[in-house]
């Protein structure tokens, strides 16, 4: 891609690296004017939360509660009143697309419930600074289209219809730029490409999240940090600390951070990947079918999965 700014896909969880679930990296490349003006088209109503208190059930180990709906397990989740909410996703693979993605859901049922509490959205999406190096930038593309070949075609116009919508709803929405001595460094990295990725996606959506909440008269309102399922991790697994902008965010806020990953229950493999996620062995994946399930593996961490869903014609 050759527009003045270029969006690239963020490569996060990847399970061609054997670090996550499948379906984990970030949407292929993207036009910067789509997702600053693009909202979702023909995007259903979000569904109304049912009215009193929230319909729940204890279903199991780590905290696991069920819920009649999703926005019900998202507004349990809001309770604590977090400064930084890290939404994180393991994104639809090739041959979904008749099942609702987790970003869609989240655009659709979840996002309305933060207009006037959320200030920003920084969305794990790339823009190239124009002054960088095309071929370096096209080199850092084809590493990542190499990675991210396997997700659903949808991807990419979803997390755009995200940020249309957030900005629709008075949610400023944010990308990542890296510098050129970034995209260089990536480059240099050869084989350890994708780790050097992961790490700057942490650093550089720290320092962004960091530079919302401290800006004047931001007190008081929330920023939300949208990608993959791995930079959010409040207790990254050893070896991963760098990758993650988690603790870094706790500490800023005091603790008022939530991470919060969504799952698509059609989506869950039997891989070592998902084995090794917390509330794996305690998810019933035949219980609660039509309940959204919520594990609370550890203060501020959370695991949303979604109620089977009934797939869409045409998706």
């Amino acid at each position: 891609m050759r527009t003045p700014r270029t969006f690239v896909a963020a490569a996060t969880l990847l399970a061609a690296c054997g670090n996550a679930p499948a379906g984990a990296g970030a949407p292929a490349p993207a036009s910067a004017a789509a997702v600053e003006a693009t909202s979702p088209s023909a995007a259903p109503p979000p569904a109304q939360q049912a009215a009193g208190a929230p319909a729940q059930a204890p279903c199991g180990a780590l905290g696991c509660l069920a819920f009649d709906t999703p926005a019900q397990a998202f507004s349990h989740v809001l309770r604590s009143g977090p400064r930084v909410l890290a939404v994180g996703e393991s994104h639809a693979q090739q041959g979904a697309e008749g099942v609702p993605s987790a970003t869609r859901r989240f655009t659709e049922l979840f996002l309305p419930a933060l207009a006037g509490r959320a200030s920003d959205l920084i969305v794990e999406l790339w823009a190239a600074d124009p002054r960088c190096d095309k071929e370096q930038v096209a080199r850092v593309e084809g590493e990542q289209r190499a990675v991210t070949q396997a997700q659903s075609a949808s991807n990419q116009g979803e997390f755009l219809a995200l940020g249309g919508e957030a900005k629709r709803l008075g949610v400023t929405p944010h990308l990542l730029v890296p510098s050129c001595e970034e995209y260089d460094a990536i480059v240099r990295a050869g084989p350890d490409a994708v780790t050097a990725m992961l790490e700057m996606i942490a650093r550089l959506t720290a320092a962004k999240a960091k530079a919302l909440l401290g800006r004047e008269g931001a007190a008081g309102k929330m920023v939300i940090a949208y990608g993959g399922a791995l930079h959010n991790d409040v207790a990254p697994r050893p070896g991963r600390e760098r990758w993650s902008f988690g603790p870094e965010l706790s500490a800023t806020t005091g603790g008022k951070y939530v991470e919060l990953d969504l799952i698509v229950r059609e989506f869950i493999g039997d891989s070592e990947s998902w084995r090794a996620l917390p509330w794996y062995p305690h998810f019933d994946r035949e219980g609660h079918p039509d309940k959204a399930v919520l594990f609370n593996p550890a203060p501020g961490s959370y695991a949303l999965i979604f109620p089977r869903a009934e797939p869409r014609a045409g998706r």
